[in-house]
């Protein structure tokens, strides 16, 4: 699997049916957390308001004790909360940005994978100006409410 995602005629439409054909096998070697995170139903349902589909990274918090947390923010027109995750037992973050270094200048996120790796999972999220990439033991992702009286609205 790659974050590639795009279908065959070269439009950069994402197609998620790679990723999802292989969850199945993939999901088993997940930790919990993490597992709970990619195999949520709405995960990968591209116009659910719990889909992570145009969702917007918008900070990034060292929290100490190898503990990393970001929040992706709601984009008014399809979600109406937050998703904010916890990403613990950090072994490498990484984030490539174009023409910055503020992870908000991402814009949305197009694609994201969560795969398993010894001793924990890699998230990889790509967004429209850059990616980011955390391995970890584990992540705890929650959906939090969010202040936009446009939400849902399209």
């Amino acid at each position: 699997m790659d974050l590639d995602g795009r279908d065959g005629d070269g439009t950069g439409i994402v197609d998620p049916r790679s990723c999802l054909a292989k969850l199945p096998e993939l999901a088993e070697r997940l930790p919990p957390g993490a597992r709970a995170f990619a195999t949520d139903p709405g995960h990968y349902a591209c116009s659910g308001r719990r889909c992570v589909k145009d969702l917007k990274p918008q900070r990034v918090w060292c929290l100490g004790d190898g503990e990393i947390e970001i929040r992706f923010g709601h984009n008014c027109w399809k979600h109406d909360e937050d998703l904010v995750v916890r990403y613990e037992g950090v072994s490498r973050f990484q984030a490539d940005v174009l023409g910055g270094c503020d992870v908000a200048a991402l814009v949305e996120v197009v694609l994201d994978e969560v795969l398993p790796q010894d001793g924990g999972c890699t998230h990889e999220v790509a967004c429209r100006s850059g990616t980011l990439v955390v391995v970890c033991r584990d992540l705890v992702a929650q959906w939090v409410a969010a202040d936009c009286p446009d939400a849902g609205g399209g």
